[in-house]
């Protein structure tokens, strides 16, 4: 990283004249803020109504089902969506999207409200809403590019990120918050902020629609995965990702460690899940200031690393610290979630800057399948390791596979190790 941090106010200064951005940076971070509610609340509802009848073991287990209900859509949508976002009006396919996403939320509020919520209809839910997702992620990562001079591409990555991690420090805090008071709140509180970032994208002026290659739709998506195929530091940078956070899921038996290990609550939760968007904040913000000039390849692996350290000092935590376990649990979370977002910020750099804007929907909706893998299918595999081993077992475990996955794919993937400039 080459730059003065006093680079971070003629970014933001350039990015700012871009009235089309900006509209697009506050429909990203409001609807990421929508989506860590109720992320939040659909979490903590499934294990408080799972904990009324089965084990923690059992209960942590449905936590994790929510992911894999959320995942399975991603995955079976990801090519017709990635082809959707470079063939129809970009702008167009996130507002339908919205409107998904408002439907779901909208269901969850009245279902609460009038008592009708149960375990079957979150992970309903939860499906249709990764449905909304496996869209809405390939036609917002190929806007993006469409609304910035290329010249100012980088910082716009690093911007995006720090809406993403912003939007997550305060999301789940407000989140504890209005679960404390009634999962209801939550629920209404997230339907109003998808209204607000629906607004915001509607008032985007600027053409939307790509260009579109000749070819049938099976062709277009062939084109897509044969390009992340051949281009191998991207497929070595986004396949890393997603094994190493796939096995190091900490953030999904958060409910659990809040409830039964830690005994912090609601408010407690809010806090804990705050943990990783304060640590990757500080690092987007530096990212802004700075981007990463050269070594871009070790810093990515230095960041895996780091994060699977770190998920291993939160499963040890109430038996390194119990005296101060929250903060010390926080602390290793903030570290997480920096690492973490250094990797993302690598990966997405190198894959917006080699990716023709035809092509950019196709080769995000592949990056966005590996992304919710690595989360939501993340969840899933943490739910199943805690059924055997136990929440802090199974946050051990993932700790320790993302540190073998960062040795593994360093010797895999050596052009992606010495990866050097991202420009």
């Amino acid at each position: 990283m080459a730059e003065s941090t006093s680079d971070i106010v003629p970014s933001a200064r350039a990015l700012l004249k871009e009235r089309d951005y900006l509209c697009f940076w506050i429909s990203r971070w409001t609807g990421s803020f929508a989506a860590q509610i109720q992320s939040v609340a659909m979490g903590w509802q499934m294990y408080a109504i799972a904990r009324q009848t089965r084990s923690v073991q059992e209960s942590a287990f449905l936590v994790g089902m929510i992911g894999l209900a959320a995942f399975i859509p991603v995955f079976l949508l990801t090519l017709p969506a990635g082809e959707t976002a470079d063939r129809h009006n970009r702008k167009t396919v996130l507002l339908v999207c919205f409107a998904g996403e408002i439907a779901t939320v909208l269901t969850l509020a009245i279902a609460t409200w009038q008592g009708w919520t149960s375990v079957q209809m979150l992970l309903i839910v939860g499906f249709l809403f990764g449905a909304a997702r496996a869209f809405f992620a390939p036609a917002n990562t190929a806007l993006g590019p469409m609304l910035v001079p290329r010249a100012l591409l980088p910082r716009a990555i690093a911007w995006n990120s720090l809406a993403w991690q912003t939007a997550s420090i305060i999301g789940p805090a407000a989140g504890g918050l209005l679960v404390a008071k009634s999962p209801t709140y939550a629920y209404f509180t997230t339907f109003g902020l998808y209204l607000v970032a629906a607004f915001a994208t509607f008032l985007i002026r600027k053409n939307a629609q790509p260009t579109v290659n000749p070819g049938s739709r099976w062709t277009l998506m062939k084109e897509g995965l044969a390009y992340v195929w051949n281009q191998k530091i991207v497929f070595g940078a986004i396949s890393l990702d997603l094994f190493a956070v796939l096995l190091g899921g900490a953030t999904a038996l958060l409910p659990v460690f809040a409830r039964d290990i830690l005994h912090v609550g609601p408010q407690g939760f809010g806090i804990l899940r705050s943990g990783p968007a304060i640590g990757a904040t500080g690092v987007a913000l530096l990212l802004a200031a700075n981007p990463i000039r050269r070594r871009a390849g070790y810093f990515m692996f230095a960041g895996v690393a780091t994060f699977g350290v770190a998920t291993c000092v939160f499963a040890l935590a109430p038996r390194i610290w119990p005296s101060h376990v929250l903060w010390l649990s926080v602390l290793a979370l903030a570290t997480l979630g920096g690492a973490d977002m250094l990797s993302v910020y690598v990966r997405q750099t190198l894959v917006q800057l080699v990716t023709p804007d035809a092509m950019r929907g196709r080769v995000a909706a592949v990056s966005s399948v590996f992304i919710g893998a690595s989360n939501e299918l993340g969840e899933f595999e943490s739910g199943v390791v805690a059924r055997f081993l136990g929440p802090v077992g199974s946050v051990l475990f993932g700790g320790i596979g993302a540190l073998i996955v960062t040795g593994a794919w360093a010797e895999l993937f050596p052009a992606l190790r010495k990866a050097d400039r991202l420009e």
